[in-house]
């Protein structure tokens, strides 16, 4: 009896979840005509800050209560999924083309930040010959407050670029939305909130099942949980790809990545110092190496297509089974 009410929970769960990104999109989207900026830009600030939101709030609670362990691995497995899946799934359904913007600015300091992260995470092991064990949970790094604030301040100053950047360059003969501004942010934000109920719905409900169905914490650690933090980000950007809104799609995908390195991992460190581990280290290159492979697929013809789609999605599933089995 207990599964069949989660699982018609579960499908609640999903329609709120799909019209609240409905509703999230056709908000943004109108915001961006009338402020006549670029979806692209909208994506990359307001829709990727909201539906990075759930993983902020969780991160922030774990930092609260000194148990922020796990806080890299959680971001670096949520960044994979935006590019493998996200991106993947909605170039599956359309190629998806990837406007100048974010190919020349926002995936190269997606990137480039990725790398520092990493570099300031594992400094004992990169320059003072600090050794890799084969237990992967054995602590080799640590995340510093210092990394922390100066993370914050380079998201602040990215952000602060973005919004120059939309002000120099409003669309001149930008469709005329005539929905007030008003009614554009009171759609984002009951959106928001139809998608994070919704998801929040559909994990719990799925971790019920699956523990009925026998999977072990494990697999439904790596699965279900870390696809259900990210179902903002997926939901959103395929929807918006299906309404022709490619620039918010892309731009949610690599504005959440950016949100998750900086912003998360940031407030993160500065609430109680991140002690990292031998997993994290090998995780940590893996998203540096799919980081760029998407790219190349990226800014080539300035699009993903669907057999690049594909191949991202076919990735994500061989890092999930190489997370299994190490």
């Amino acid at each position: 009896m207990k599964i069949v009410l989660n699982l018609i929970v579960l499908l609640a769960g999903f329609v709120l979840l799909i019209k609240g990104a409905d509703i999230f999109v056709d908000g943004s989207a109108a915001l961006a005509k009338k402020l006549k900026i670029s979806g692209t830009i909208i994506g990359l600030t307001i829709v990727a800050f909201g539906t990075s939101a759930p993983e902020l709030a969780v991160s922030t609670s774990a930092a609260i209560q000194g148990s922020n362990e796990i806080a890299l691995s959680n971001v670096v497995g949520s960044n994979i999924f935006n590019l493998l899946c996200v991106l993947g799934i909605c170039s599956i359904i359309s190629a998806v083309p990837v406007d100048k913007g974010i190919i020349k600015r926002d995936f190269p300091f997606s990137v480039i930040v990725t790398f520092f992260v990493f570099v300031l995470s594992f400094f004992d092991v990169l320059f003072c010959g600090k050794g890799l064990s084969n237990n992967m949970k054995e602590n080799v790094g640590e995340y510093s407050r210092f990394s922390g604030v100066f993370a914050i301040v380079v998201f602040v100053l990215y952000i602060v670029f973005l919004i120059l950047a939309a002000k120099k360059n409003q669309e001149e003969k930008s469709e005329e939305e005539h929905k007030s501004i008003w009614k554009c942010i009171f759609e984002i934000l009951i959106g928001l909130i139809m998608i994070v109920i919704g998801g929040k719905t559909v994990v719990n409900s799925a971790k019920y099942i699956a523990q009925a169905a026998g999977m072990t914490e494990t697999l439904i650690g790596l699965t279900i949980v870390a696809v259900g933090t990210s179902l903002p980000e997926l939901v959103t950007s395929v929807v918006a790809a299906k309404k022709g809104e490619t620039g918010l799609a892309v731009g949610n995908a690599v504005g959440s990545n950016i949100f998750n390195i900086l912003l998360i991992l940031g407030v993160s460190a500065v609430i109680c110092p991140i002690r990292v581990n031998v997993a994290s280290f090998y995780d940590m290159i893996i998203l540096l190496i799919i980081s760029i492979i998407t790219y190349i697929f990226a800014i080539t013809k300035r699009s993903i297509n669907k057999k690049e789609g594909v191949i991202m999605v076919l990735l994500y599933f061989a890092d999930v089974v190489f997370a299994v089995i190490r």
